[in-house]
């Protein structure tokens, strides 16, 4: 929807504490600024809650934005996640499946929550000190509130741990399958990428029929240039990109203290940005420099 393409790479991937970044949308954008990048991409799970402060901010310092989604997916067991970009936020498909996903998340982590409690000293008030009003309380905050009363010394220690599926406390919300994600975020007029496709190895990465299917229906692109997708799987997922016409994109995934990742840790090409501004047509960006 812009009249010229953004000239700088972006970061496409970045959290808020609408979700479960440590950082607020405005916070978000003012380190972006400080880190030197051109752009980013907001994209909270099933939330845009905070587009409406990123973008102010982002018009004060002079930044580019390109409001997103984190959408949840899954593949039977598996948690897929589907960036969505410009998509429309009062598209009434995607607002109800999002709060559909809202709802079963904050179910699940009241689930989660009564089963530690059985065995560690943790109540539902030590995870909602932990969250910001109108957030999308999920097992990150859960973890938080682990530290917090000191069951576990990071929020990566209490994943690893306590919160790690074997531990038998944790258990799958709900989600659409990936084919649904990708055609509701391109009904609403937005750019769907697949999230961090590569993080538990090349034997994982999304089979080449299924993904053939995802491109067909829509897909954009792999966001190959992640921090956590495994040097392993990243060449088989550019061979994936390469062979089904796919864009490849590059992001941090940042969110605060939550996350050791940085912003503009890696980032996307100008040109992959530039055709994502193309496509997406469901609200605006924010062009660097706007007023």
């Amino acid at each position: 929807m812009a009249d010229a393409p953004f000239a700088v790479a972006a970061d496409l991937h970045a959290h808020t504490t609408v979700s479960d970044g440590t950082d607020t949308p405005a916070e978000l954008v003012a380190a972006a600024s400080a880190a030197g990048l051109g752009a980013l991409a907001i994209t909270d799970h099933d939330s845009t809650a905070g587009w409406s402060e990123a973008i102010d901010a982002a018009r004060r310092h002079g930044i580019g934005l390109i409001p997103g989604i984190e959408l949840s997916t899954r593949e039977q067991f598996t948690s897929v996640h589907v960036l969505g970009y410009l998509i429309d936020p009062t598209d009434e498909a995607l607002l109800a499946e999002t709060a559909r996903i809202r709802d079963s998340r904050l179910t699940r982590a009241e689930a989660i929550v009564r089963r530690i409690a059985a065995d560690y000293d943790l109540t539902w008030d030590d995870v909602l000190a932990q969250t910001s009003d109108g957030a999308t309380i999920g097992r990150p905050h859960i973890a938080d509130a682990l530290v917090a009363r000191g069951h576990a010394s990071t929020r990566s220690d209490a994943f690893a741990g306590i919160l790690h599926w074997r531990s038998g406390y944790a258990q799958p919300h709900y989600a659409p399958d990936p084919l649904t994600g990708i055609r509701l975020i391109r009904a609403a007029g937005g750019v769907p990428v697949l999230a961090h496709p590569g993080t538990r190895g090349a034997e994982d990465v999304v089979p080449d029929r299924r993904l053939a299917r995802l491109a067909a229906s829509g897909l954009f692109g792999l966001e190959v240039d992640h921090p956590e997708n495994t040097d392993a799987a990243k060449p088989r997922l550019r061979e994936l990109a390469r062979r089904h016409g796919l864009a490849i994109t590059g992001s941090s995934d940042y969110h605060g203290r939550g996350k050791v990742n940085r912003l503009g840790q890696y980032t996307t090409a100008p040109e992959v940005v530039a055709r994502i501004l193309a496509e997406g047509h469901g609200s605006p960006p924010v062009l660097p420099g706007s007023p």
